[in-house]
């Protein structure tokens, strides 16, 4: 710890880090996740990126779903993105119109391209389908 500001050089942040009651809710949520969750959390996924992959093509726009397992992000290229130089290249100010035109419609997304969204399993299927919906309207105006 002591390379961790104050003391040392490193900064390190992030929401609730280090807070004991994150952290005690975190072990509970991981003592509680199983192989059934992870299933569940994938098949989402899966419908999420199926449904934006559609839109996507029909679109005409170049973008592409980089998604594992209940992450995914949307990136406005099309260069496959397989690191940080090539996550870059994405169109940022397009990703910003689309999180502001998906905000608008109820749904929010992490605001800044290099981020990932997260389904949970409080999402249904229906919402996916709401959130591909939503994307269908967002996309033409892009």
């Amino acid at each position: 710890m002591s390379v961790v500001a104050p003391i040392g050089p490193v900064y390190q942040a992030g929401t609730l880090s280090g807070n004991p009651l994150a952290v005690a809710a975190g072990i509970a949520t991981l003592k509680k996740l199983d192989d059934a969750a992870f299933r569940t959390l994938d098949a989402l996924g899966g419908l999420l990126e199926d449904g934006l992959g559609r839109v996507i093509r029909r679109s005409g726009i170049k973008a592409r779903v980089q998604r594992v397992g209940s992450m995914f992000t949307i990136f406005f290229t099309d260069l496959d993105v397989t690191d940080l130089a090539s996550a870059k290249q994405a169109d940022t100010a397009r990703f910003g119109r689309f999180f502001h035109a998906m905000l608008d419609r109820g749904f929010y997304l992490p605001p800044a391209q290099l981020e990932a969204a997260f389904i949970s399993l409080a999402h249904t299927p229906e919402d996916i389908e709401s959130f591909v919906v939503a994307a269908k309207e967002v996309f033409p105006k892009l």
